[in-house]
C-alpha cells in the first residue's frame, strides 16, 4: 500500500519485483486488500498482449496514512474565537446545528419515515452509523428507548468545545420532537465509553372533566 502510494498504479508484477517476493503471492495479497476495499484496479489494454491490471489505492485507503484534520479543526476553532470571539463560534456551532437538522429531515423524508418516534429515533441512529458514529438503538420499555453512539468522530473537537455536545443533544430533541423527551445518561467526555441519550414518551396529560361536561354526557 506505501508503494501504490508514493509510486501511483501498480501491476502486480511491478510490485512482486520491488518487493522480492513471487507475482502469486502479490496477488494473493492484493485481492485479500480488494476485499477489504483497500485497493481496486482498472484494466489497462496495450498494443500487444492481454491487457494487465493496474492496482491502485482506493478512497477507503486514506484512513490508513496520517491524517491531521482533527488538528485543523481545533486549529480553525481557536482561530474563529480568538478574531470573532465566543459569540463567533456559538453563531458558527448554531449554523451547523441548523445544516444537520435540515439534513436529517430530508434523509427522514427520503426514508419514508412518519411522525413515529420510535422510527425516528432508529432513523436517526442509521444516518449516524453512516457518519461513523457506531450508533445503534436498545428498547428499554414501551415508552422509552436508548439511542447509543458507540465511537464519537468529533471527540476531539468536542473536548476543545463543549457546545457542540449541547449542539448534538438539541438536534435530537428537533427532530425527535415535543411528544419525547431527550436526555443524554452517558457521556464520553465524563468518562464513559459511550455517549447514550434516553429516549423517552412524555406522559399524557389527565384530562379533567367539569361537571358541567358531566351533567351534558
Amino acid at each position: 500500500m506505501t508503494l501504490l502510494k508514493l509510486r501511483g498504479a501498480q501491476t502486480a508484477a511491478d510490485l512482486a519485483e520491488e518487493l522480492g517476493v513471487s507475482p502469486m503471492a502479490i496477488r494473493q495479497h492484493l485481492q485479500s486488500l480488494k476485499a477489504e476495499a483497500w485497493v481496486s484496479y482498472r484494466e489497462d489494454r496495450r498494443p500487444m498482449g492481454r491487457p494487465v491490471k493496474l492496482w491502485h489505492l482506493t478512497d477507503h485507503s486514506r484512513s490508513r496514512f496520517p491524517d491531521s484534520h482533527s488538528d485543523l479543526v481545533l486549529d480553525l476553532l481557536r482561530s474563529t474565537e480568538r478574531v470573532f470571539g465566543e459569540e463567533g463560534v456559538s453563531r458558527i456551532i448554531a449554523e451547523r446545528q441548523e445544516r444537520q437538522v435540515q439534513n436529517y429531515r430530508q434523509q427522514l423524508a427520503e426514508s419514508g419515515v412518519g411522525k413515529d418516534w420510535k422510527a425516528t429515533a432508529e432513523a436517526i441512529a442509521r444516518f449516524r452509523h453512516q457518519e461513523g458514529y457506531m450508533a445503534e438503538v436498545l428498547p428499554e420499555t414501551e415508552d422509552s428507548l436508548l439511542l447509543i453512539e458507540n465511537h464519537c468522530p468529533i471527540c476531539v473537537a468536542a473536548q476543545s468545545c463543549q457546545s457542540l455536545c449541547h449542539a448534538e443533544l438539541e438536534v435530537f430533541q428537533t427532530l425527535l420532537g415535543p411528544e419525547v423527551t431527550v436526555e443524554r445518561v452517558e457521556h464520553i467526555l465524563q468518562g464513559d465509553r459511550r455517549c447514550a441519550y434516553r429516549v423517552e414518551k412524555r406522559p399524557s396529560c389527565p384530562s379533567t372533566v367539569t361537571p358541567q361536561d358531566e351533567a351534558s354526557v
